[in-house]
């Protein structure tokens, strides 16, 4: 029987909910596949910020990086008894950047039709995989305040680009698309503007391309790749940008697919733990009462499962939530009448 050890970070408001909604579907499929998998939670977010200052314990963090687990499965974190977010920023970007999880993967994936925005496009036209670098570029932090609050202030935000952290996002990339057949990649980057960082991603973009013929190598600058990705979907197999433009690109493909409900994500580094988190917000509006999709969960649980080395679990999971996007069990934002609890149990009826 494979075994696989799983930290459990449900978070903040419907994390709570999602994340063990997700766990009920895994462990669903791992009785029916042999799979042992074990879990430990984790006491992490606002409420244990609130009760004794904790964000981001260091011997976690160790724990997280010592190979003793498979990977993180991450609910949404952020509460407003917490203004700052100082707890979500440790935990979240901590992990991210202490772990070095440099590949944030965001397939954008429709479903049904139904429920893009998008006029007579289908399935295959919604069809694409976006990597973002998720350590360097404007997120690091680097910068300060001058003369704060007072009419002389300034303040300065500070990308950073390294050749490592460029090669090995756009390498990434080239790979996922040689082994998927996925014929195009397409960087996106504001070279026309940000004349040096983004003169490193066109230099190193064309040197990796060139190691790949038989993948055709796109260019689009930003605010272009965003007209085009509503304009024109089909065009883009696997997308590759910095840690700004995928944070928004993403949430667009999120909405192309079918909105935040259905969105997955995974910080990936090959070779060290993986962490996988739905990309909605932690809702507290709705936090308790039974309204969360929980699809984003279970779809982000299947990628972990591919990344355990079982892709034919993440496919039967991406089969049963289109299955119940069909029939209509799904939660109210999508139309359906379904609470949290009888949407995960109707993708686990569908899954048998």
């Amino acid at each position: 029987m494979t075994a696989h050890r799983i930290a459990l970070v449900p978070g903040d408001g419907i994390g709570q909910e999602v994340v063990p909604a997700a766990v009920r579907v895994i462990d669903h499929l791992a009785a029916q596949a042999g799979l042992d998998l074990t879990y430990e939670h984790f006491d992490l977010g606002a409420d244990r910020y609130l009760r004794d200052g904790t964000t981001m314990p260091a011997d976690v963090m160790a724990r997280w990086n010592s190979g003793e687990f498979g990977a993180v499965m991450m609910g949404a974190l952020g509460d407003p008894r917490v203004p700052s977010n100082i707890h979500a920023r440790d935990i979240l970007l901590g992990a991210r950047f202490e772990l070095d999880l440099f590949i944030n993967l965001r397939p954008v994936r429709l479903l049904d039709p139904r429920y893009t925005p998008l006029k007579d496009k289908g399935p295959d036209d919604i069809d694409m995989v976006v990597f973002r670098e998720n350590t360097e570029g404007l997120y690091t932090g680097i910068g300060g305040q001058f003369k704060k609050d007072t009419p002389d202030e300034v303040a300065i935000e500070a990308e950073l680009n390294t050749r490592k952290g460029v090669e090995r996002i756009i390498r990434a990339a080239f790979e996922y698309a040689d082994r998927h057949g996925r014929p195009s990649v397409c960087m996106s980057d504001k070279s026309n503007a940000m004349r040096h960082g983004h003169d490193l991603w066109q230099r190193v973009f064309k040197a990796v391309a060139a190691e790949y013929p038989a993948i055709e190598a796109l260019h689009l600058y930003v605010d272009v790749l965003c007209m085009e990705l509503v304009r024109k979907p089909e065009r883009f197999d696997v997308i590759v940008t910095n840690n700004l433009f995928g944070d928004i690109v993403t949430d667009l493909g999120a909405q192309l697919q079918g909105g935040i409900g259905l969105a997955a994500s995974g910080n990936l580094h090959p070779g060290k733990v993986g962490l996988f988190e739905p990309v909605h917000g932690s809702a507290p509006d709705i936090a308790g009462k039974d309204l969360a999709n929980p699809l984003a969960a279970i779809l982000s649980a299947g990628m972990m499962l591919t990344y355990l080395g079982h892709p034919e679990l993440e496919q039967r999971i991406q089969k049963a939530v289109q299955d119940v996007l069909a029939s209509g069990a799904v939660t109210r934002e999508l139309g359906g009448s379904l609470g949290t609890a009888a949407a995960t149990d109707a993708v686990i009826e569908v899954l048998g």
